[in-house]
């Protein structure tokens, strides 16, 4: 076990002036306890004293390493303070203590406890070491030391790595959904790379988990990183790394390009800022504000659509499984399985808004926004306010949460300045106590202010769409179901599919959302033109492309849009157009339809919930076969190299 290991950066004070043993004592348990080390720091410092009186674990040479096995102690740790003007703690030589280690060691854990004191004796007793960690200027610094120490003693423990064995660039996908864009840029990252002749490793942010995490030494022996995200991603660990931070869609595009650009060098070094200092990271500066707000945005929207969606199909199944013989008043509930589906699906779809507050906030201000986020986004769903503001409440919904997910998470910005100029000891008091007591009171007091408004707002949102005529009814479906097409999963697509599921929380659950409708059956459509493209049209791609295009008709129907972007990154000019034409015919039809959709995604498994399902039906096959003759107008026929042709 290395000690740098057991020893972090916020378990080490510099400079400490404790006035005698028992104040240096209690420095030393609260850096333990800090780190996570304690589950009970009484009973440890209990058992610290106790050995203490035993006998002084001072051993001269202004060096005293005090040690002690607990059950209070959940795992071991060290934890460590120089005292320049020195502290009696009884060393046999008289002489006073400037360098202080403390080991917390679980109860029963002998051998470790002792490989440990062993390992640390035998560094200290060098005296240029010891002079080295009394001039560290920073917890970093001493660790640091420590660390080039135990390289040059234990050279056994740092095996050198093969050159060979690491991998030459690294990148982290990530996109909103975690569904498809995220796989779609790691495997065009692969691709590229073996295209190059140069290794990867690719870190997949997905919606089943992180897969295939990179680690500390790939990253330190790497030529730089890519992080094509489209949400915020842990870059504290890519600090003083070349890194290249672009949209996930790059990933997807222009893979080789990105990967060249790391090898030759011109990656600009990534240095990251905690989320409570008063400094941006530089690599947020460099996005811009625009780009920074959407990614904050979308890691709240990520978070929040297994709510929605699971939820949301729970509810339609509610529907589905129903007697509408018993009545519409209570219908979704009048049978025994209907109410179970209704009940569990309404209990994830109440966290939905709350989610992504807490979320927003998160991606903002680290941990500390999570709570308040959370709070904030529950007080936009009530919409409670100051008794003498308004009679009743008026919720502010959707954009409530965004609100007060943005609003949380730059108030915890806020007040971390001036709580983090208390001392090192009292970072477990700030996490427990300040940041919530100080987070609760700020976003109680801001949501109370600011929910009226929004709620107005709001109200008159959802009043102009409902009271739309069949004009504008229609036209809103076009350019709805046209968004989902643009982009394929971009920053257009993710922005009209966010604002129709916005529309279910105020929609009728029975019918659902006609909006939500035309989102749908917008992002049906561009695989499944494809598809058909390639189907009855094959001599407008080549045989790999045809191979590709049939899974699209899976892709299309069950609502997974991200099929088509293979297609529009090789011939946007082509393929974006006659998909966002097949779009905008389909969601302007089922406007037209008055479809209306109460769940928000599930594709042809949700279509018996569908509030005129042979409308929808229409709808979709029109816009299909239109979006399929335009592709087939403005692509050429292919001319097949000779390979491809002896394949065929």
């Amino acid at each position: 076990m290395r000690i740098t290991d057991l020893l972090q950066a916020r378990g080490i004070l510099l400079d400490a002036a404790p006035a005698d043993k028992a104040a240096a004592v209690e420095l030393l348990v609260s850096l333990q306890s800090v780190q996570g080390n304690l589950s009970d720091p009484a009973q440890f410092r209990k058992a610290l004293l106790e050995r203490e009186a035993q006998s002084s674990t001072a051993i001269g040479s202004g060096i005293a390493v005090p040690h002690a096995r607990s059950s209070g102690v959940l795992r071991p740790g060290l934890s460590a303070i120089t005292v320049p003007g020195g502290v009696d703690w009884g060393a046999p030589d008289g002489s006073l203590s400037h360098l202080i280690f403390l080991i917390a060691a679980p109860e029963g854990e002998d051998g470790l406890h002792l490989e440990l004191l062993s390992r640390l004796m035998r560094l200290l007793m060098g005296e240029q070491f010891r002079a080295q960690l009394m001039a560290a200027a920073t917890p970093a610094a001493f660790r640091s030391v420590i660390d080039q120490a135990e390289r040059a003693e234990f050279p056994d423990d740092f095996p050198a790595a093969a050159p060979d064995s690491l991998p030459r660039v690294l990148a982290v996908t990530a996109c909103p959904t975690g569904i498809a864009h995220t796989y779609m840029a790691a495997e065009a990252l692969e691709q590229a790379a073996s295209s190059l002749g140069c290794s990867i490793q690719v870190e997949t942010n997905g919606a089943a988990g992180t897969n295939r995490v990179l680690t500390a030494e790939e990253i330190a022996a790497c030529a730089g990183i890519i992080v094509a995200a489209d949400r915020e991603v842990d870059m504290a660990r890519f600090d003083g790394r070349p890194v290249l931070r672009v949209p996930v869609a790059a990933g997807i595009s222009r893979p080789a390009e990105l990967i060249q650009e790391i090898l030759d060098g011109k990656a600009p070094v990534y240095h990251h800022r905690d989320a409570s200092s008063s400094q941006p990271a530089s690599g947020r500066s460099q996005e811009g504000l625009c780009r920074t707000l959407y990614k904050q945005l979308m890691s709240g929207v990520s978070h929040m659509l297994p709510f929605v969606i699971a939820g949301g199909i729970f509810i339609a199944l509610s529907f589905l499984l129903d007697d509408p013989a018993l009545g519409y008043e209570t219908f979704g509930k009048n049978t025994p399985l209907a109410a179970w589906f209704s009940t569990v699906g309404n209990a994830a779809f109440y966290f939905m808004l709350p989610v992504l507050s807490a979320y927003i906030a998160v991606s903002i201000a680290d941990r500390p926004g999570l709570m308040v986020g959370f709070v904030g986004g529950a007080l936009a769903v009530s919409g409670y306010t100051f008794p003498f503001f308004a009679a009743e409440a008026v919720s502010a919904g959707f954009l409530g949460a965004v609100v007060a997910g943005f609003a949380a998470g730059y108030l915890m910005r806020l007040l971390q300045r001036p709580l983090s100029a208390l001392p090192a000891p009292l970072d477990g008091l700030k996490s427990a106590l300040l940041y919530p007591l100080s987070g609760l009171l700020v976003i109680g007091l801001f949501m109370c202010a600011v929910n009226p408004f929004v709620g107005m707002l709001n109200t008159a949102l959802d009043s102009t769409l409902n009271g739309m005529g069949e004009g504008s009814r229609i036209a809103v479906g076009v350019v709805v179901a046209a968004l989902m097409a643009v982009d394929m999963g971009g920053p257009f697509n993710k922005a009209a599919y966010v604002f129709a599921t916005s529309t279910l929380a105020s929609a009728d659950s029975a019918s659902g959302s006609g909006i939500m409708a035309c989102a749908m059956v917008g992002g049906m459509v561009p695989p499944l033109a494809i598809a058909l493209c390639c189907t009855f049209f094959p001599n407008r791609f080549r045989p790999a492309e045809r191979r590709s295009g049939l899974v699209n008709y899976i892709m299309g129907l069950c609502f997974i849009t991200e099929g088509a972007i293979p297609f529009a990154a090789s011939d946007p000019v082509r393929v974006i157009p006659a998909c966002v034409v097949g779009s905008a015919l389909a969601g302007g039809l089922s406007a037209f339809f008055n479809c209306a959709l109460p769940a928000p995604h599930g594709g042809i498994f949700v279509f018996p919930v569908i509030r005129n399902i042979p409308g929808y039906l229409i709808a979709l096959a029109a816009g299909s076969l239109a979006g399929m003759l335009m592709l087939a107008l403005l692509r050429k026929k292919t001319v097949l190299s000779p390979c491809e042709a002896v394949m065929e």
